[in-house]
């Protein structure tokens, strides 16, 4: 992993999470949508993550300082995030794999008048529930949050590094 790989790491967090909470705004904004252009009500979406495939090199000097770890040849403790095949399961960053819709039904909601309610009156509303959704944006801008903080900290000890590096 090079200087800027917690960067690099945080930055694709910050991303996703931007993503996800762009995603639960759309949801919110159309809690109460009972025609969408497919037809039938707003489904509401989710965000699924995946991680991203971890920097070579690091694995192989993280597997390799756990190994001699292992068996006593160093002086670092072992590499606690190892599979049981003995290597590390380190991610580089975070991705949207995909946006997902809902497969919960609509809710019915007794409205003849409403203009599209069905023959039994009844319409069918997205099934979105607000606080879930706040929930979720402030989890998702809690996060966000957290990873611009690490950002701001890896830039100061870079700083740092570089102060040290001149005297």
């Amino acid at each position: 992993m090079n200087l800027f790989g917690l960067m690099e790491t945080s930055g694709s967090a910050m991303q996703a999470e931007r993503m996800r909470a762009e995603v639960v705004a759309a949801n919110m904004a159309n809690a109460e949508t009972t025609r969408t252009a497919s037809g039938g009500p707003y489904r509401r979406q989710e965000v699924v993550f995946a991680a991203d495939s971890p920097d070579p090199e690091f694995l192989d000097s993280m597997t390799a300082a756990a190994g001699n770890a292992q068996t006593g040849a160093g002086s670092m403790p072992a590499f606690p995030a190892l599979s049981p095949s003995g290597s590390a399961t380190v991610a580089a960053g975070v991705h949207i794999a995909r946006v997902v819709e809902d497969p919960s039904p609509p809710l019915k909601r007794y409205d003849p008048g409403h203009p599209d309610a069905g023959p039994d009156g009844y319409v069918a509303y997205p099934d979105i529930n607000p606080i879930s959704e706040m929930v979720d944006l402030m989890g998702a801008t809690r996060a966000y949050g957290l990873n611009g903080s690490a950002v701001q900290a890896e830039k100061g000890m870079i700083s740092s590094a570089l102060e040290i590096a001149k005297s």
